[in-house]
């Protein structure tokens, strides 16, 4: 059995919240390197310098990438041979939601209630899922910082099974379209298909924690990703909005089975500062 003591989740968790608004991670750097060195609209090409120069700064000061801090989303992922000790673990997580955001300096951006917005002072709570994993004594935690410029562009669709690929390639490109300058581009999109209504959003939110440089390991899932990138990019709407080729960073998938009368489509997105960082104890 393994034992986790909740002072351990505590000081992970504002670790990573404090890293992940300073400290752009490297593939998504990389990736912005990239569709840099492609650009041939000069505006996108400066904005897109701007937007690296940007990040390195706050690296090298300390200080938040983005004037949005984000919500903290949390995910975890625990064998069934897990103990957790010394408290309850979602006490433990939001504690260290808490102190990374205060001793952080980070800007405090969550309401207590939705319609009666009164601000919890100290981003908490977040939002957190979890996964029972195979391995019995395994126990991860990744922590992200969603803004809400990219969350509120976000969409979900009950398609119909018979409006097939097609329909789901169309809401998808759609969505990117609607988002326009909107959700601060270039994006990131994170796609759930399959599940329930509620399962493909959650399905959504996970690609968003997933590496720049990775891929569905389904091959046909894999072709879509770049398909849907490629369709993106070619709305034309650019870096911030400026126009350019490089409107979408990645368009990352994930699927689950779902019922025979449904074909349920979430597209989460995500601007630039794609903020998330994970720890394995």
């Amino acid at each position: 059995m393994k034992i986790v003591n909740c002072n351990e989740i505590t000081q992970a968790v504002k670790e990573m919240t404090m890293k992940i608004n300073t400290i752009l991670p490297k593939d998504v750097m990389d990736k912005l390197k990239e569709k840099y060195d492609e650009e041939d609209w000069q505006l996108a090409k400066d904005t897109l310098n701007t937007i690296i120069e940007n990040d390195k700064l706050a690296e090298e000061k300390s200080i938040p990438m983005c004037q949005d801090t984000g919500m903290a989303i949390v995910m975890v992922k625990m064998g069934q041979d897990v103990k957790i000790e010394g408290g309850y673990i979602e006490d433990a997580i939001n504690e260290g939601i808490r102190q990374g955001y205060n001793e952080g300096y980070l800007r405090k951006s969550v309401v207590e209630d939705p319609i009666r917005r009164v601000n919890t002072k100290d981003n908490t709570p977040g939002v957190i899922y979890y996964d029972i994993v195979r391995d019995p004594e395994h126990f991860e935690i990744e922590v992200a910082a969603k803004g809400f410029g990219s969350e509120n562009m976000s969409r979900q669709k009950m398609l119909k099974p018979a409006d097939g690929l097609d329909g789901v390639v169309d809401f998808i490109v759609e969505t990117a379209a609607l988002a326009g300058p909107n959700a601060c581009p270039p994006i990131v999109l994170g796609v759930g298909i399959g599940g329930t209504f509620d399962r493909s959003a959650v399905l959504a939110k996970k690609a968003l924690m997933r590496s720049m440089d990775s891929y569905n390991p389904d091959p046909f899932y894999k072709d879509l990703e770049i398909k849907l990138e490629e369709k993106i990019n070619e709305l034309g709407i650019g870096p911030q909005g400026f126009g350019g080729k490089t409107t979408c960073l990645r368009v990352l998938i994930e699927t689950y089975p779902t019922h025979i009368a449904g074909l349920p489509v979430s597209v989460n997105i995500q601007c630039h500062a794609a903020r998330h960082e994970h720890r394995v104890f």
